[in-house]
């Protein structure tokens, strides 16, 4: 459950919604990337108590074992057993959408924010990787030094800080972005691999 808000009302409560799994009172969770350990007290769910949630309900989540302070906006809620990936690198495919005007060429080096679930970070494009082509939508070999509005291509993109993510094609709602410069939509994107994983993985 990725966390949109949170307040203090007799413990720490957090709001967002379930992509996946169920949250119960008397769980154990995990506050990711910050790896705390919390307990569920009570779930609300339309200003009443409920027992238990499904993914797709919004809720708020009074916790105990985390102070309001450790909690930031696009922090995930995770099971234990399975936590959200941590990282700072990943790779993705980008659908550059229309770059603006005096920064046309999108090349290594190119900074924008990131957008994906609660998250609003910045970025660098460290690498592009490869070109996909648009027709056949297979990988074009040639790496390109830089690609232009209208491309797609596979980048790999770091952050300032860790985020919580996931493979899109593990899990659609961590896994899709938009990258926007000075206000704007400049690409659209997917991640589809995390290079250094083992290295963010400290459990």
């Amino acid at each position: 459950m990725p966390l949109i808000d949170k307040s203090k009302d007799m413990g720490t409560v957090v709001m967002g919604k379930i992509e996946s799994g169920t949250v119960r009172r008397g769980d154990q969770l995990m506050v990711m990337p910050n790896k705390v350990m919390v307990k569920v007290l009570t779930v609300f769910r339309d200003s009443g108590e409920v027992n238990s949630a499904r993914p797709g309900e919004n809720l708020k989540v009074r916790l105990s074992g985390v102070e309001e302070e450790q909690i930031l906006t696009g922090f995930v809620l995770s099971s234990v057993d399975k936590p959200v990936p941590i990282v700072s690198e990943f790779d993705a495919q980008l659908q550059i959408l229309e770059l603006i005007d005096h920064k046309a060429i999108f090349t290594a080096g190119y900074k924008a924010v990131l957008h994906i679930h609660a998250v609003v970070e910045e970025c660098e494009i460290m690498d592009l990787l490869h070109l996909i082509d648009p027709k056949t939508k297979k990988p074009i070999k040639k790496k390109p030094l830089f690609v232009k509005s209208g491309a797609i291509v596979v980048v790999r993109i770091k952050v300032d800080e860790l985020i919580c993510v996931e493979k899109f094609e593990d899990f659609p709602q961590l896994g899709r972005f938009t990258l926007r410069d000075e206000g704007k939509t400049v690409a659209i994107g997917k991640i589809v691999d995390f290079p250094n994983l083992t290295n963010n993985k400290q459990y």
